[in-house]
Parts: structure tokens; sequence; C-alpha cells
């Protein structure tokens, strides 16, 4: 069989998993793929990825053609710090207004939709747009961006004292549910777990190895994050303490509310059971 393929975000939040990797600290024969989540969730289900971090809500949508592979995910508990929604009115006042939303995600777009339709009550209409804070507002009044974009936005609103409302869609969500929310986890084919079964236990103990390898050199992640993302190290810092990426029962319970608010929503067709390796 050829080299597995493997999907990387190009955010720093997947730098944890993928740093023993790509620092050749593991002996694996693979191949890292890295794009945007809506890039790699395409490529996933285009059959050029065999493994890839899923979003959430595409997980949803495809769950007969997935296996979860355990012991990962990309969750918040509370604050996020990677996913805002910048608004120059609360968004409880947002009633028929337009806003952007990044074309980068569609968990976090899902949510939006979930946290205005049930926690605010309120009706907006969405637009998709470019990640690029200042042109989303010149033309909506309200625009949602994730991962590195975010926080570079959310860094240019601070350092300006821009005059805007920052909601950190993990810390609304926590108040909205009393939950964690799971943006992503890691998902191979259906097909490939049927077939090679051994090959998906590989991966799965490999990516979960690299990820605590990568976790016990932790000034070598924040070197990562700070060069390719272009942030100041205190912000790295304090990102890398808030990120969560276990997926244990409390994650898994987190992610069946997430798409049961998706079915009342409309969002998704039926409600969704984990199918996990």
């Amino acid at each position: 069989m050829s080299r597995i393929r493997i999907g990387q975000i190009d955010h720093i939040t997947c730098i944890p998993v993928y740093h023993a990797l790509e620092e050749g600290l593991l002996i694996s024969d693979i191949e890292l793929v890295k794009g945007q989540p809506s890039q790699l969730n395409n490529m996933f289900f285009n059959g050029e990825l065999d493994i890839t971090p899923l979003s959430s809500i595409e997980y949803a949508r495809h769950a007969n053609e997935c296996i979860i592979l355990p012991n990962l995910s990309i969750s918040t508990d509370g604050r996020s710090a990677n996913i805002f929604f910048f608004s120059q009115l609360p968004p409880t006042e947002l009633e028929s207004k337009t806003i952007a939303i990044t074309t980068s995600c569609a968990t976090s777009v899902v949510q939006l939709r979930i946290l205005f339709e049930h926690f605010y009550h309120v009706e907006v209409k969405m637009v998709n747009a470019a990640p690029d804070l200042d042109a989303m507002l010149a033309a909506t009044d309200g625009a949602l961006l994730i991962g590195d974009d975010a926080m570079r936005a959310y860094q240019q609103v601070l350092n300006t004292d821009r005059d805007l409302i920052v909601t950190d869609l993990g810390e609304a969500w926590k108040d909205f549910t009393k939950q964690k929310m799971v943006y992503a986890v890691w998902v191979a084919h259906a097909a490939l777990a049927q077939t090679a079964p051994y090959i998906v236990e590989k991966i799965a103990n490999l990516l979960y190895e690299s990820n605590l390898t990568g976790w016990a050199q932790r000034e070598a992640l924040l070197d990562k994050a700070r060069r390719r993302s272009g942030l100041p190290l205190e912000v790295v810092d304090h990102y890398l303490d808030i990120l969560h990426q276990e997926f244990g029962e409390e994650e898994q319970k987190a992610l069946l509310t997430y798409f049961d608010y998706a079915y009342k929503s409309g969002i998704i067709d039926e409600r969704v059971k984990l199918n996990i390796y």
C-alpha cells in the first residue's frame, strides 16, 4: 500500500499533534498534507486523504463514511482564544443584519448559527467572505474568523483600540450549553478501517504518541507557533494553556450536544451517533 496521507490543519492549533512527526522524532512512513479545515474536509471526501482532522459538522453529515480515531480532538472548555465574532453591536442587537462568515471552517459557522437561533434569539443573514476583518466589516455588520486569522485580527483590534465587540465563540458556547465544544475530530475512511484495521490502529497510536511527545517539548512548540503565526510569544503561550485535544467522555457528550442543536436547527437531517475506532 502507498504511503498514508494525513491531513494537517495549517493553524497553530495542530502544532502539538504534528510537531514530533515534522521534526522526525518518530519513525513513520506517512505523508502530511497541510490545508485549511474546509480544504482538508473536501480532500478527505474526494479520496485525497486517508486520515484527517475533520470538522465536526462534516462528520455529522458523513458519519456512515467515517470512523473516529480515539484520544484526539480540537476542543475548548470555555474560551477558545482563536474563534471570534467581531461586531459593532452586541449579538443580541443584530436582528435582520448581515454578517460575514469565514470560508475556512464549517463547524464554527454552524456553531454561530446555533448561538444566534437558540441563545441570542436573533435572525441574521450570513454571507461567505475571505478572512479579512476590515473588508468583512466594511460590507457587513459582523465578521466570524477562526484560527490564526482570528488571533491576528484580535491583536489588531487590541493594538488599535478599535471600538468593536469581540465574542469568543467557545466562551459563548460554554455560557449557552455549560459544556465543552468540539470543533474537529480525527477520522479515517470507514472502508479503510474495514479492509486495513491494522493501519488505522497504527496511525491512531502514532498521532497520539506524537501529541504526547509534542506537549513534552513545550518550548519548541512555542517557538514554532510564534514563528508560523507571527503572534507575540505571550499570546501563543496563553493559547497553548487553554488548548484542549482530549476526546474523552466529556468531549463526546459535548459533541453530541452540538449535533443535537444542529439537528434542531435543520442543519443535519438526523441525529448522529459516534463511531469511534
